[in-house]
């Protein structure tokens, strides 16, 4: 059995089944039981726990993912970060992934559906892109297709530490390699514009029913998303409308230089295609390939998110280009290579279908010969990459700036910063004796070394050390209880001293035990305030419900009596009982006249009248342990009941007890109920032992008559 089912993490989630497995982690179904919610919990797996940089990384890469909030993008809930365990909380969605849905349709999409599904997608990254995370593994599997049709990306931010996590050229380590960008087999330095390209072969799939890239390994498919151009969707399927395939091939650009510039900018592409399918939008051969160099010229800070957000939707098309309409090569009968193999265009592409062959040309010897060239210096660099480049742990350029005491935006401008080009991303806030917003720690450190564009995490100081400096009331509003009252007493403030009062009020919104709002408000000057009063959520308004007495009511009237007064029936249990005639209740779990909360569970015991005088069976009844036991020496068993008060500690319980090491009871229930009243059988003195979970509980000595 899976070790963390059934288990309570931080007092609060607790894990109900194992839904999926990944790379990096393990997705379980839980709930929080402090929202009362189902949610998704996804929990480092073992091997990637024990190291500590990659476990602190992971922390601070999903807190800055959790700071997204778009329809489209999974929402990321809690983030835990403990010496015992790293976890993630997200939100449980109902559907299946983008991959599991095209497979359902045949492994193809109708044009407009797939129109539908790329727009949700880029608007998803346009708004990570706009707040400087990057996604890094778009594909199919990472998007989940709910029941009203609308897409959620998942994932974001997670790809990033795969890489450093592994260092061996397999599948997994390359991780989707079908969806790769160029920029990304090469190991070069990345930016939005590789989402884009990831997209685009989404994209591409989902019209074309295919993967643009086939290869028997990981390194032959990334080396041909580096120097190859796949066939174009309309030789596939003609019904493709052009201007769709120009959007998807634009994306797909080998030169990340000639492919859109920004999520948005393709966004505005897909809107004036939805709005006129016949549109035309230009493009040569020549925008798919890769410029001369394996590295284009990058202006300093033109890769970073807001750089390449802020330029215009179309303003990488030139002027002064003549437009140029691909024409339609005619194959002559005798061509008999196959329709669907992947080339390269180039200039005597459109010219050798029907120019005479000649044998005395040299050019295909020079061609293949180059080709191998490129793609064993191509395999060189991308495996000196994989492996060296994070054993060595110095593959950056530029030196991480100290960006200690100032606020994101003093940081976003720092030269060194701007040189780098590295994003700035806030991982979160902390305690600091620094003014509000100001940088108290980064990742990675100053004076390591980075590649250009890479993220620095900022924590930011959320100024409360500083307001008690200065005396001023610190912003308590939705903080826990204890650690307003632990501030405040720091401040002289305490319920011992007479200055502090503390109450209570009924909150939808807030959660129990939370602060809903002080007195005086936040930022406001101590120095002659006398008394603070710590307003705090006692969870939502309930009518309570007086219980009454069900006991010599039928089974059904007590089940629509308690459901009718708002309790909850969690079991309803049939024993012997020979002082209430069969069918009817005998026992209940919470006493009559108490007072309880609305949905508020309860249990019944329902007679079966009589206990049979014939001897009881050897055999054990289903779902019930053996409790038979040796009768007396006049061959008469005697029954008691025997009172057992349940655990206040947890939830659930199981309870099993034993008459002279036979067990005769054994059931999970439900603690709320409290006390659990068994019938035991024996004769004579006999010993009885009470269990909770498996660890012994109680043992007491009992006359049976």
């Amino acid at each position: 059995m899976d070790q963390y089912i059934g288990k309570l993490l931080d007092n609060r989630y607790e894990i109900l089944e194992r839904i999926g497995i990944g790379g990096m982690a393990v997705v379980y179904k839980g709930r929080d039981h402090r929202l009362n919610r189902l949610v998704a919990i996804k929990i480092l797996k073992e091997e990637l726990a024990t190291d500590a940089e990659f476990r602190r990384r992971f922390h601070d890469e999903s807190q800055a993912v959790a700071m997204l909030s778009h329809p489209n993008i999974m929402a990321v809930y809690d983030v835990s970060h403990t010496p015992e365990l790293d976890y993630i909380v997200m939100e449980l969605l109902d559907g299946i992934t983008l991959k599991q849905y095209m497979q359902k349709k045949g492994g193809k999409l109708a044009w407009r559906e797939a129109l539908h599904f790329i727009t949700q997608i880029m608007k998803a990254l346009s708004h990570a892109h706009s707040r400087g995370i990057i996604h890094r593994d778009i594909k199919p599997h990472n998007v989940m297709v709910l029941r009203d049709g609308s897409l959620k990306v998942a994932d974001f931010g997670i790809a990033r530490l795969t890489s450093s996590a592994q260092a061996t050229l397999t599948q997994e380590a390359l991780g989707s390699v079908h969806y790769i960008s160029p920029e990304q087999a090469r190991g070069s330095h990345i930016d939005a514009r590789s989402d884009i390209y990831s997209a685009g072969v989404v994209l591409y799939e989902m019209i074309t029913g295919r993967l643009p890239y086939e290869g028997d390994s990981p390194v032959a498919v990334a080396i041909q998303h580096i120097n190859s151009i796949p066939l174009s969707p309309r030789e596939i399927d003609p019904e493709i409308p052009e201007a769709l395939e120009a959007i998807t091939m634009k994306a797909m650009a080998s030169d990340v230089n000639q492919r859109y510039i920004s999520a948005d900018a393709m966004l505005a592409d897909l809107e004036e295609f939805r709005k006129n399918p016949s549109i035309n939008f230009d493009y040569t051969p020549a925008d798919l390939l890769v410029t001369e160099g394996d590295e284009p010229t990058q202006v300093l800070g033109a890769n970073t998110p807001s750089n390449v957000r802020a330029q215009p939707a179309h303003a990488d098309r030139y002027e002064e280009e003549d437009t140029w309409t691909r024409p339609r090569p005619v194959r002559r009968e005798e061509d008999t290579r196959p329709k669907n193999r992947k080339r390269r265009y180039d200039d005597d592409d459109y010219d050798d279908y029907d120019a005479p062959r000649g044998n005395g040309s040299r050019l295909p010897i020079y061609l293949a010969i180059a080709a191998v060239a490129l793609f064993l210096v191509g395999m060189g660099v991308f495996l000196w990459i994989s492996f060296f480049g994070g054993i060595t742990g110095n593959s950056g350029d530029f030196n991480v700036p100290r960006l200690y005491g100032m606020t994101v935006e003093e940081a976003k401008e720092n030269a060194d910063v701007v040189k780098g080009s590295f994003q700035i991303v806030v991982g979160g806030t902390t305690e600091s004796d620094l003014p509000e917003g100001q940088i108290v720690s980064q990742d990675p450190e100053s004076g390591r070394n980075a590649q250009s564009g890479a993220i620095i995490t900022v924590t930011l100081s959320d100024g409360s050390g500083a307001e008690e400096e200065t005396g001023t009331m610190p912003n308590l509003v939705n903080k826990d209880k204890r650690i307003a009252i632990a501030q405040l007493e720091e401040l002289g403030f305490s319920e011992e001293k007479g200055n502090l009062e503390i109450k209570e009020e009924a909150s939808e919104d807030v959660t129990k035990e939370y602060v809903i709002s002080t007195d005086p408000e936040a930022h406001t000057d101590l120095k002659d305030v006398e008394k603070v009063t710590l307003v705090v959520s006692s969870g939502p308004e309930s009518d309570p419900v007086t219980v009454i007495d069900f006991v010599n009511m039928t089974a059904q009237q007590a089940k629509d009596a308690a459901e009718g007064m708002g309790l909850v029936v969690s079991s309803m249990e049939e024993v012997y009982d020979a002082s209430v005639p069969a069918g009817y209740v005998c026992w209940q779990s919470i006493d009559n006249k108490t007072q309880v909360e609305k949905g508020q569970t309860i249990s019944f015991k329902v007679s079966k009248g009589p206990e049979p005088s014939t001897e009881p069976s050897t055999e054990p009844t289903p779902n019930q342990p053996d409790t038979s036991t040796e009768p007396t020496p006049g061959g008469q068993f005697n029954a008691i009941s025997y009172n057992i008060d349940l655990p206040r500690d947890r939830d659930m319980v199981q309870v099993t007890v034993q008459v002279d090491g036979q067990t005769q009871y054994d059931k999970t229930l439900e603690t709320v109920q409290q006390l659990v009243v068994v019938t035991l059988k024996g004769s004579g003195t006999q010993e009885i032992s009470v269990y909770f979970d498996g660890q012994l509980n109680k043992t007491e000595t009992r006359d049976f008559g």
